[in-house]
């Protein structure tokens, strides 16, 4: 086994171990909870929907006020009209938010409890202050 120095030490930091360590019971239990290739897919896909920010800010529209028309999420986040229309087709298609057309208008709201309670524990967890800082990157929310 290679020795490190404390040179090694500091660029490493914690973003690599120092001295390669596995532990196969911990191992093992990660790879039986491990989702199957296809929901993985599905799951960063849907990371990958919300991650954009004209998105998100049309989803929490929708999560303080529960239905909107498209003319009012335009104007609730500043948006022209034909972005929202082009964002929340994505989103439907998602199955992330639904539609009905009540005459000329048409009015979203989100599809479920799950994308809710999603949008809840993400503004949760990035207004908490500190919420990374002093936190064991290798088991959350667990504080030093």
């Amino acid at each position: 086994m290679a020795r490190t120095t404390a040179a090694d030490e500091a660029v490493l930091g914690l973003d690599a171990c120092v001295e390669r360590v596995v532990h196969p019971d911990r191992v093992q239990l990660a790879v039986d909870a491990a989702l199957p290739a296809e929901s993985l897919g599905q799951a960063a896909a849907l990371f990958k929907l919300l991650g954009d920010p004209t998105r998100a800010r049309l989803l929490y529209a929708l999560l303080e006020v529960g239905e909107l028309c498209v003319c009012d999420l335009a104007a609730a986040t500043a948006t022209q009209e034909a972005t929202v229309s082009q964002s929340l087709r994505l989103l439907r298609a998602s199955g992330v938010v639904t539609g009905r057309r009540d005459g000329r208008l048409v009015y979203y709201r989100l599809a479920d409890a799950h994308v809710r309670m999603l949008l809840d524990l993400t503004r949760e967890h990035v207004g908490h202050e500190g919420s990374s800082e002093g936190q064991d990157p290798g088991m959350p929310g667990v504080r030093h």
